[in-house]
């Protein structure tokens, strides 16, 4: 930690933050001398990410291209975590109930604002897999009822219909989805060729954590919605990574973790559930607050951990300092330079939509020949890279997440390893 904030003081002070008063500079904290340095930087690309780098403190020698795994937080929001932990330690019981009032609600506030929700439609959960218990436990569903769950859902997307509905003769509709479909309305109609009069919901991501697919949600949403079919997203591979505007899909339910793309704290996540729609709602556990209306009572926990919750806010205010749509740029630019090289390779087989609004910051890839768990303990071993390795849906790729920290060398070394791979 020490190592890294030096390097935090080195990266500002080489940008001209020495400027500022050395007294007053002493007394700013980690995240505004990070403003600050930000804004300075903001003429030099090159400097400006470099100071984004700088912010995350991975083990030497490690290429991380994992995020869609767990992603890591940065140093301000570790920082932030760990004063709330030590404030919290110093005045337990005040600040576990009520201390802290103010303090979550603008956490609840701001991420309403980062999907566009209001805050009466947003519960701070623990991750996305509560988030689809809550609904596939809520649902009043009777014998007969269907629910569809895409072939690319992630298992814990799937586990909670099972065990909640199935056993109930609930019928679960698997649709399988193309692969790398040319367009998005291709999927619009598989889905659209498994809705009956007995489809009750539809629960799907809105990017597959598989290959990095972009599900046209918002379409399949406005179909669900005119057959008074509910709608749960998956966003635990977009929250932070890509627009999540809840208003524009037009979707019921909407739930994701922040320890991704949001590179918040671990264990703390978003629930949405539109006005209209939390009448259907149950408290996946049971408290104070229980038998209320509105969506309150789905993160009445009574005791949680707090400083957790609070580090959400800081991740928050970190990622709007940089803004999404600079995030969103810099992620496409390091994928097109690893594309560039082996889009049209004879050795590699893309296994990812290529086409605009089909992907993002995520792309499978096969090395043709070569088994991919073979493959992914390979460039660990050879250079420290760490990805994903993906094996079903006739996959055999690795899953490489493109994030801003990464240095363009970092791409480039990992286009070598692939190619010397055996």
């Amino acid at each position: 930690m020490i190592n890294r904030r030096k390097a935090i003081r080195n990266a500002i002070l080489g940008l001209g933050v020495a400027t500022v008063p050395r007294s007053l500079f002493q007394k700013l904290t980690v995240d505004d001398k990070f403003k600050i340095a930000l804004n300075i930087a903001n003429e030099n690309p090159d400097k400006y990410w470099q100071l984004i780098q700088s912010q995350f403190n991975f083990a030497n020698g490690i290429r991380y291209f994992n995020n869609a795994s767990l992603g890591s937080s940065p140093l301000s929001v570790i920082e932030a975590r760990e004063e709330y932990s030590r404030t919290l330690e110093s005045f337990p019981s005040k600040y576990m109930w009520g201390g802290w009032k103010d303090q979550i609600n603008e956490v609840r506030i701001e991420a309403a604002k980062f999907i566009n929700a209001e805050s009466d439609e947003i519960a701070i959960i623990h991750n996305t897999t509560e988030g689809m218990n809550v609904i596939a436990s809520s649902l009043n569903l009777k014998p007969g009822d269907e629910v569809i769950v895409g072939d690319h859902e992630h298992r814990t997307g799937v586990s909670p219909w099972l065990f909640h509905q199935e056993k109930k003769g609930i019928k679960i509709i698997r649709p399988i989805l193309p692969l790398t479909p040319d367009d998005p309305q291709e999927i619009v109609e598989t889905y659209k060729k498994v809705i009956s009069p007995r489809t009750k919901a539809i629960s799907m991501v809105h990017i597959t954590n598989t290959n990095g697919m972009i599900l046209p949600v918002k379409e399949i949403c406005a179909i669900a919605s005119e057959k008074n079919i509910l709608t749960l997203i998956d966003g635990a591979q977009s929250l932070g990574a890509y627009p999540c505007d809840v208003k524009k899909i037009g979707c019921d339910y909407f739930t994701a973790s922040g320890h991704k793309w949001l590179f918040s704290p671990k264990g703390v996540a978003l629930f949405y559930a539109r006005k209209e729609s939390q009448k259907w709602l149950k408290p996946f556990i049971a408290n104070y607050n229980y038998d209320k209306d509105g969506i309150s009572k789905i993160d009445d926990y009574n005791t949680r951990n707090l400083p957790d919750v609070l580090g959400m806010g800081a991740a928050i205010q970190f990622h709007k300092m940089i803004g999404l749509k600079s995030i969103m740029a810099r992620t496409l630019d390091l994928k097109k330079r690893f594309l560039s090289r082996l889009k049209d390779h004879p050795q590699f087989k893309i296994k990812t939509p290529l086409g605009q609004d089909q992907s993002h910051h995520i792309l499978t890839i096969e090395k043709i020949g070569t088994d991919v768990n073979d493959l992914k303990e390979s460039l660990f071993n050879k250079n420290g890279i760490d990805v994903r390795g993906m094996s079903s849906h006739n996959l055999n790729g690795i899953r490489i997440s493109f994030a801003m920290y990464q240095k363009e060398e970092d791409i480039d070394l990992l286009i070598d390893t692939l190619l010397n791979a055996e």
